[in-house]
């Protein structure tokens, strides 16, 4: 079919909302999550793919701004809410969406487009890579052992009430946005997805609790979670459900993991995302107790090669021409000279000869830092042209800290 793409009347929500629902096999949220999705939902970037007077599509995005690799906060389209009727697949609905969001991510100005999915390997052939990783864990807070940072007696711990204590979180948060690539800024409205708390949602735990770590009266450091009790025959064996904890310092993650670890008749620490490189991993005595599991999380494609590798640093300085393959976005295709270090970077235009030839996906992939480009040339996915360009370009493009995306959008 000719899918007939139209942007979404703000009174079609429902019915757009809906399709999204059917295509993802679930019933209706509850509502405390609906409000938000409306509310955050920007109908102006969103697209609704029509079969007469039946939606059979949908996509939209969020304008936001990311941290990249230097500090920088980089405008970046989020892409969400994508899905076809299972009536309406191999049709072409979900390309041509693809290729009118990215037209219009680029008219818009923004260099990168950034997206989680349900199911990774359909992005790939739109050029989105992933380019951060999120930790699971399951620690025995009995067996692990914790070693906290000096300082941590220092810090004082209070409960605070859930809804009272955003602002306290989000100054906090804020902070650390620009230390971590892969973060959000928030924009307004999206400090309530951390307290989100559906009892639908909470698989049998308790409501969700906030506890702030302070030092000279300044809130340093917070983490919310759910405790989910359980007995059996030996005793208490509860699980304490983490959903987030960040810290301006190691003083106060410690404390605040600490906190964790000796909650009463609890003897376990869950977690679905936290970085890759979790400080925990290094306070424990014993990371096998910790059950680390990696799953992908977020994606990324530039949307325009230039402007989106000049917008970070390079933490060596770099000079190198990469070929670029990009036929969904055939603007990007060409060679590009970049020139960079840890101060800047620039990325133009050249006819002069490539030093690596690789697709936009795998620039996507290397972008944050978290995926180097020697793992992707041991793939046959990066092709050296000249020697010695691989090496230099694969450590100027590393990050000191990995790339995370704290929450899904």
């Amino acid at each position: 079919m000719t899918a007939d793409l139209r942007v979404l009347e703000p009174g079609q929500w429902d019915t757009w909302f809906g399709t999204l629902e059917r295509a993802f096999g679930s019933t209706a949220e509850p509502a405390e999550e609906r409000e938000f999705d409306r509310s955050v939902t920007e109908t102006g970037r969103s697209l609704a793919a029509w079969d007469g007077d039946e939606i059979v599509g949908t996509a939209g995005a969020f304008s936001f701004r990311l941290a990249v690799p230097g500090g920088a906060v980089v405008p970046a389209a989020g892409v969400t809410m994508v899905s076809v009727a299972a009536t309406h697949r191999r049709r072409g609905v979900l390309t041509a969406m693809m290729r009118r969001q990215l037209d219009d991510v680029r008219g818009l100005g923004e260099p990168l487009a950034v997206l989680t999915a349900s199911e990774p390997a359909i992005y790939g052939r739109f050029g989105y890579a992933v380019v951060t990783d999120q930790m699971l864990v399951d620690i025995d807070t009995v067996r692990a052992g914790l070693t906290v940072p000096d300082g941590a007696d220092d810090v004082r711990l209070r409960f605070a009430d859930l809804e009272g204590s955003v602002p306290a979180c989000e100054a906090v948060y804020a902070r650390l946005v620009p230390g971590r690539p892969g973060m959000l800024e928030r924009r307004p409205g999206w400090e309530r997805k951390g307290v989100l708390d559906a009892e639908a949602y909470r698989d049998g735990a308790s409501n969700l609790q906030c506890v702030l770590a302070e030092r000279d009266g300044e809130v340093v450091g917070y983490v919310r979670y759910a405790v989910k009790s359980s007995w059996n025959a030996h005793g208490p064996d509860g699980t304490v459900v983490l959903r987030d904890l960040e810290a301006l310092d190691p003083a106060a993650r410690g404390a605040l993991w600490r906190y964790l670890f000796g909650i009463d008749l609890t003897c376990r620490v869950t977690a679905r995302n936290r970085p890759a490189d979790d400080a925990i991993l290094h306070m424990v005595d014993d990371v096998r107790r910790c059950g680390v599991r990696f799953r992908d999380g977020m994606l990324l494609r530039p949307v325009e090669v230039g402007a989106a590798l000049a917008a970070r640093t390079y933490t060596a300085p770099v000079d190198v021409v990469l070929e670029v393959e990009d036929p969904f976005c055939p603007w990007n295709e060409g060679r590009w000279r970049l020139c960079g270090d840890a101060k800047g970077a620039s990325c133009e235009r050249t006819t002069d000869p490539a030093d690596l030839a690789l697709s936009a996906r795998e620039l996507g992939a290397a972008y944050l830092g978290g995926t180097s480009l020697t793992a992707l040339e041991r793939a046959g996915r990066v092709r050296e042209l000249r020697r010695g360009a691989l090496k230099d370009a694969s450590v100027a493009f590393g990050s000191d800290i990995a790339p995370w995306l704290p929450h899904g959008f």
